[in-house]
C-alpha cells in the first residue's frame, strides 16, 4: 500500500496554515506549496524568465528577484492572469512537491500534507488521496488577508474573487474545516479530521494486506479506491 499525500487547500485567508502548523507540531509532514512556488522562482531560474515575460519587468527589483506581491495584483486582476500564472509555475512546483513528498515517504512516513490555496482542479490533485478544505465566511477571509499582506479592502476582496469558489472546494473536499469560531475550536475539528484519517489508512492497510494483487497482475480484480490511484 503506497503512502498517502492528503491535500489541505482553502481560499486565501480560511486559516489552512494554522491548520498545517497544528500538523506539523504533531510530527507530519507538511509541503509547503508556497514555499515551493518561492524556490521554482528563485533568481535566474526558468520558471521566472517565464514569468517576466508574461507579467513585466516590473515583477523583479534590481537584483532579479522575484516582487510576489507586485506579481499577484497582476496576476489576479483577471482569469486570465491567474490562469497563465499556473500554467508557468505549476509544473515546476508539482515536480518539487512530488520530490520532498518521497523523500518523506523514504524516512518512513506513511502519510504527508501538502499545503497549498491552488490544489483543487489543478494538477496536483491528481497526486492527492485525500482533500482536506478549511473554510470560513468571505468577510473573515477578506479581514485576513488585508491584515497579513497589508492591502486595501478592495484589492483584497479582488484576490478572493480570483480564486476558486466556497462551492466548488466543498465539492472536491473528503473532509472540510469550518473555520468561524476562535482557534481552539479549529483545532479541535482539524484533530477529529486527522483521526478520521488515520483511521481510514488503517482500514485501507487491512484491505491492502488481504488483496495484495488489487490494481495489478493477470489476476487482478477491479478497484475503484482512491488509494489505488497512479
Amino acid at each position: 500500500m503506497k503512502p498517502w499525500i492528503v491535500g489541505l487547500t482553502g481560499r486565501s485567508g480560511c486559516g489552512k496554515s494554522t491548520v498545517s502548523e497544528h500538523y506539523r507540531a504533531k510530527g507530519y509532514a507538511v509541503l509547503d506549496c508556497d514555499r515551493a512556488a518561492r524556490e521554482v522562482a528563485a533568481p535566474g531560474s526558468s520558471c521566472l524568465n517565464q514569468l517576466v515575460q508574461a507579467f513585466g519587468p516590473e515583477i523583479v527589483d534590481a537584483e532579479g528577484r522575484l516582487q510576489r506581491r507586485t506579481l499577484a495584483r497582476k496576476a489576479f486582476s483577471s482569469e486570465e492572469g491567474t490562469a497563465r500564472l499556473t500554467q508557468i509555475t505549476h509544473p515546476a512546483i508539482i515536480a518539487l512537491l512530488v520530490e520532498q513528498a518521497e523523500q518523506a515517504f523514504s524516512t518512513g512516513a506513511e502519510m504527508v500534507f501538502a499545503d497549498g490555496a491552488v490544489i483543487v482542479g489543478h494538477s496536483f490533485e491528481a497526486y492527492c488521496q485525500r482533500i482536506i478544505v478549511v473554510d470560513a465566511p468571505d468577510d473573515v477571509c477578506v479581514a485576513r488577508i488585508m491584515k497579513r499582506d497589508e492591502i486595501d479592502q478592495e484589492a483584497a476582496v479582488q484576490r478572493l474573487a480570483a480564486q476558486m469558489s466556497s462551492e466548488q472546494l466543498r465539492k472536491a473536499a473528503d473532509y472540510v474545516i469550518e473555520n468561524h469560531a476562535d482557534r481552539m475550536t479549529l483545532l479541535q475539528q482539524a484533530d477529529q479530521v486527522l483521526q478520521e484519517l488515520r483511521k481510514e489508512r488503517n482500514e485501507h492497510r487491512e484491505k491492502s494486506e488481504t488483496s495484495a494483487d488489487c490494481g495489478t497482475g493477470s489476476g487482478a480484480v477491479d478497484c475503484s479506491d482512491p488509494v489505488c490511484r497512479p
